[in-house]
């Protein structure tokens, strides 16, 4: 059930991620060089697309695993997504995989309890992900801030017009 919900998701995510980009793109081109706001606006949607994206993908790896552990057959155990990934002493003792969200990553747990992370979910998914979050999230409240010193500018010059006691 996790490896189809996994695999949707990534689906949905990357759809997400492209209109978020396409609207970047958007604003940046709109407001070209005349609105700092809305260039931050636009660079924040860029980087959060690319942020959503690259989670997509790893959500994508994730759930292609998980579907292929849950997969039986004579060749299931142990599980496919977890050989080659440790000593085969501590592979032979796999009994289940755990998928992890935050950070993304597929674990294959072991009897007697412990775990093992493999290297299914691409090494770049988690920093480049936080990273880019990080940053369009940095960027989407400075373009607020920026938008919002702007009106406030124009009513001080607006009180300086009419003078003290106006």
């Amino acid at each position: 059930m996790i490896a189809l919900v996994l695999l949707l998701g990534s689906l949905v995510g990357m759809v997400v991620a492209v209109a978020v980009a396409v609207c970047g793109i958007v604003a940046v081109v709109r407001h070209g060089r005349r609105a700092r706001a809305g260039l931050l606006r636009g660079g924040a949607l860029l980087a959060l697309g690319a942020a959503i994206g690259a989670y997509a993908w790893g959500a994508a790896q994730a759930g292609a695993a998980a579907l292929e552990a849950e997969d039986g057959g004579t060749d299931s155990s142990p599980l496919r997504p977890c050989r080659g990934e440790a000593d085969p002493a501590t592979v032979a003792r796999v009994v289940d995989y755990r998928v992890g969200l935050v950070p993304l990553r597929f674990e294959c747990r072991l009897t007697g309890g412990g775990s093992y992370a493999t290297s299914v979910v691409s090494g770049f998914v988690n920093p480049v992900a936080g990273l880019l979050g990080g940053a369009g999230t940095v960027g989407a409240v400075a373009s607020a801030v920026v938008a919002e010193r702007r009106p406030r500018r124009s009513e001080d010059r607006v009180g300086a017009e009419l003078g003290p006691g106006s």
